[in-house]
């Protein structure tokens, strides 16, 4: 069924047309999450929050088309939150022992690759290419400018294909 008409359902207080719509967003939605934060019960906590939230504030979607957007953005912000509270915890190893200055690590598969960039470049990476939205649906997603997608995903790809350079055999990637 189509997306439009499970939200307008869903609006109107179909409880298993709310429950379609999250069935085929979950990927979607633990993608995301994952872009921001890197710890699975974090993304996964942070999924259920925002399903809670959107499912009570369901009926605030102005336009069904852009459902995705919305709750994408409700996602963004509820990661945000728990990375917030993240860097007030201080891990009692990492504060007892003085960090090394190892070399990093060789990066053998894309998806450690992007794990390794920083959370607002990992974003619009996984925005972009993993959830195919439009660079202007990630500004409105991300409430930033257009062209700092654009500078952003740049950066991205430019970094990633440093990380990945030094892993090609003959022309072609070692994890292919």
């Amino acid at each position: 069924m189509n997306a439009e008409v499970l939200v307008k359902r869903a609006q109107l207080g179909d409880k298993e047309a709310f429950v379609q719509l999250i069935k085929g967003m979950e990927s979607s939605l633990y993608k995301v999450s994952r872009s921001i934060l890197l710890s699975d019960s974090e993304c996964l906590d942070a999924v259920q929050e925002t399903i809670l939230i959107a499912y009570t504030n369901i009926h605030q979607v102005r336009e069904p088309k852009f459902f995705k957007t919305w709750i994408t953005r409700i996602l963004i912000n509820e990661c945000n939150k728990l990375r917030k509270v993240q860097t007030k915890i201080v891990k009692m190893d990492s504060y007892l022992e003085p960090s090394t200055t190892e070399q990093p690590e060789v990066f053998v598969d894309l998806q450690t690759a992007i794990d390794s960039l920083e959370t607002d470049l990992r974003t619009v990476i996984t925005l972009y290419y993993y959830e195919d939205l439009s660079v202007k649906d990630i500004g409105t997603v991300l409430d930033i400018a257009v062209g700092t997608v654009k500078s952003r995903l740049n950066r991205a790809r430019t970094k990633l294909s440093s990380l990945m350079e030094g892993h090609k055999v003959e022309g072609r990637l070692l994890h292919e």
